[in-house]
């Protein structure tokens, strides 16, 4: 089995570090990225490959995960909306993928189960319409989900604070899946 681990967003921010928290400083490309860290870790511990790549350059990404042969699919990223009080977890997952929906509904409910996020659901990506390019664009079952609301106060201290069980609970969910 071999994971394809996608922080979202650009390397050290440049040139996107993906939602903000004006705030706090926070952002999401560096979350993304110690989480994706910390699956990594986690998944290595229990025998399953890994390859974690962060680029700003979404095709790059696809194609490294598709070239790779890797057999599924995670990008990590952090939700943000101008109001305050949006928050919870999300995760997509691709039209069409029934695998990548079990692994969505898996790693949704790790998360949500064992971090006490709102439960915004598993929602499905449809191509041209909303689909996200890099669930639309891989050719294994893929997920991408939003850990939490970087724009939210409350959500903002777990994605700050609880960076690991984020990555735990992923690393769980992809144990579920399998």
């Amino acid at each position: 089995m071999k994971v394809f681990i996608n922080p979202g967003h650009a390397p050290n921010g440049v040139p996107d570090p993906g939602a903000c928290n004006s705030a706090t400083g926070l952002r999401e490309c560096d979350v993304a990225l110690n989480v994706g860290k910390l699956v990594e870790h986690y998944l290595n511990a229990v025998g399953i490959e890994t390859v974690l790549l962060q680029s700003d350059d979404l095709y790059e990404v696809c194609s490294e995960a598709n070239n790779l042969d890797a057999d599924l699919f995670i990008s990590i990223h952090c939700n943000s909306v101008e109001s305050p009080y949006a928050e919870g977890t999300e995760t997509w997952y691709c039209y069409g993928s029934w695998y990548g929906k079990q692994l969505a509904d898996c790693i949704q409910s790790q998360i949500v189960d064992h971090l006490g996020t709102v439960n915004r659901g598993v929602k499905m990506a449809t191509p041209h319409k909303n689909g996200l390019y890099v669930l639309t664009n891989t050719d294994m079952p893929a997920i991408l989900v939003e850990l939490a609301f970087i724009s939210n106060e409350d959500d903002e201290k777990l994605l700050r604070f609880n960076q690991d069980e984020f990555a735990r609970a992923i690393a769980r969910g992809v144990t579920d899946y399998m």
